[in-house]
């Protein structure tokens, strides 16, 4: 077997070289595994350092508030692997507080509530405001209330449908109703 003579001049570059290849695949890889355990810049609040390894888990908050007036809250917990993934699945959510263990998602809903859909009745209290009760006007389970209604100026049949409760199911129904007794509101 025949060998060649190497040079101690070229052994030193390559070595050099070698180290310097790790280093960088090595440093690049570790960033890379910090990056995406921090929160992302885009954030409002100031956040604490934190070294992460491995997934981060969070209880996220999320509250939601209808057309009308109603609101409801639901607690999820979300395991973490990427930060650009967690922002993204709730883009459309406004985030309100945060700290390492909870994050508070708010939302607004453009429509009613799915308590209104069940079980809602536009109605008028004893002070003739138009109002949305949780059942039958008499039952006295306000939602919300909008303004008052001159009863004066009201037709027979108008006042007779808020005083045994006018159903609502769905946005339209909602929007309908406003829209027809506003000009029959008391003006301040």
């Amino acid at each position: 077997m025949k060998t060649f003579p190497v040079k101690a001049a070229w052994i030193f570059p390559i070595v050099v070289s070698v180290l310097g290849a790790v280093y960088v695949l090595l440093f690049h890889s570790f960033e890379d595994e910090v990056k995406a355990n921090l929160p992302s810049q885009s954030q409002t609040h100031e956040q604490e350092a934190q070294t992460v390894s491995g997934p981060l888990t969070v209880e996220v908050l999320l509250q939601r508030t209808y057309l009308d007036g109603e609101s409801s809250q639901e607690v999820i917990y979300e395991t973490i692997w990427s930060m650009e993934d967690f922002w993204a699945a709730y883009a459309d959510w406004q985030m309100i507080d945060q700290d390492l263990k909870r994050v508070i998602f708010e939302k607004e809903i453009d429509d009613i509530s799915p308590l209104s859909k069940v079980n809602g009745f536009f109605g008028l209290t004893e002070d003739s405001i138009l109002t949305i009760f949780n059942g039958r006007p008499h039952e006295d389970q306000i939602i919300q209330s909008f303004y008052q209604i001159d009863v004066n100026k009201l037709e027979s049949n108008l006042l007779e449908k808020l005083k045994e409760g006018i159903r609502i199911e769905t946005k339209s129904d909602y929007q309908e109703v406003l829209n027809q007794y506003e000009p029959y509101a008391i003006k301040k």
